[in-house]
């Protein structure tokens, strides 16, 4: 991975208040620390810097230096953040990674075969699921989990799949005639 690419860190949602600031959803361990991170920027590289963050239900209540106004707050809903990989800790534990880490990666069986490569990672509420680019045609999702997923090498660039663990194999009921 190169040190340039750039990390998701959050999506600005829609104005709180009247006097700029805009609600956050944010991508990191803590919500809180998406100030820490320094300059963050969107999509065609325009910087984003946060003043103050407040919790707040589900995201956080940011005030950001170049957004004053409920009207600039509004334009910047939608407006994803983002930081340069480089700018990440790299003082993860054992089995954590960051998402970044993982697209990219090719996805083989126990046996070294090759499924795929790890397209995106998803995150709706139940816990992380990796999508992969299946080599066969099409996509798959994977829960990221240890029995679907027991081993990542980011050194080698790959993870391996448990294709029954991962809901990979066909069901038998499939094979079988229907009367």
């Amino acid at each position: 991975m190169s040190d340039d690419q750039r990390v998701l860190m959050a999506v600005i949602g829609a104005p709180h208040g009247v006097r700029g600031e805009v609600r956050i959803k944010t991508f990191t361990g803590d919500p809180l620390a998406l100030g820490d991170y320094g300059k963050l920027t969107d999509a065609k590289g325009a910087a984003y810097t946060i003043a103050n963050l407040r919790p707040a239900k589900n995201v956080v209540v940011a005030r950001i230096k170049e957004i004053t106004t409920r009207e600039a707050a509004e334009a910047a809903n939608g407006t994803e953040l983002f930081v340069s990989r480089s700018a990440l800790p790299d003082d993860l534990g054992e089995d954590e990674f960051y998402h970044a880490d993982l697209i990219g990666l090719e996805a083989v069986d126990e046996a070294g075969a090759r499924l795929g490569t790890v397209k995106t990672m998803h995150d709706f509420g139940a816990g992380d699921i990796i999508e992969l680019t299946l080599s066969t045609g099409g996509t798959a999702m994977v829960p990221f989990t240890r029995a679907a997923v027991p081993q990542v090498s980011i050194a080698e660039r790959r993870i391996v799949v448990d294709p029954a663990a991962a809901g990979l194999l066909p069901d038998e009921d499939e094979d079988e005639e229907q009367p």
